[in-house]
C-alpha cells in the first residue's frame, strides 16, 4: 500500500477576474470528488485574492489518472485567460501529533 499524497494548488486571478476563476473552480467539483481516489478537494480564498486548492489522494496513480483525465482538462479550458497557470505542489503527509489532528 503506498501513502496518500496531498497537493497544494495555488491559482493567482488576472486583475478582476478572480469571482469568474472561483466560479469555474467551484464548477469542476462535483466531477473530480466522482473521480476514484479522490479523498479531499477542497478551495479556499485567501485574503490576497489568490485562490487555494487542497488535495488529497489515496495514491500518486490516483492523481496521476486525475491529472490525465477529463476533469483536468475541462477545468483548463474553463480557466484560460483567468490565472496564467497554477503552481502545483506535491507532498507526502508526515505523520505527527494525533491522527485526526496530525494528517489531512
Amino acid at each position: 500500500m503506498s501513502d496518500p499524497i496531498v497537493v497544494l494548488a495555488v491559482f493567482e486571478p488576472v486583475a478582476g477576474r478572480g469571482a469568474e476563476l472561483r466560479d469555474a473552480l467551484v464548477a469542476a467539483i462535483p466531477a473530480v470528488h466522482a473521480e476514484q481516489g479522490c479523498e479531499l478537494y477542497a478551495i479556499h480564498d485567501g485574503p490576497d485574492g489568490v485562490i487555494y486548492m487542497v488535495e488529497k489522494w489515496t495514491t500518486v496513480a490516483d492523481l496521476d489518472r486525475h491529472g490525465a483525465g477529463e476533469a483536468v482538462a475541462a477545468l483548463g479550458q474553463a480557466i484560460a485567460g483567468l490565472t496564467p497557470g497554477a503552481t502545483v505542489t506535491r507532498m507526502t503527509p508526515i505523520a505527527a501529533g494525533t491522527e485526526t489532528q496530525g494528517l489531512l
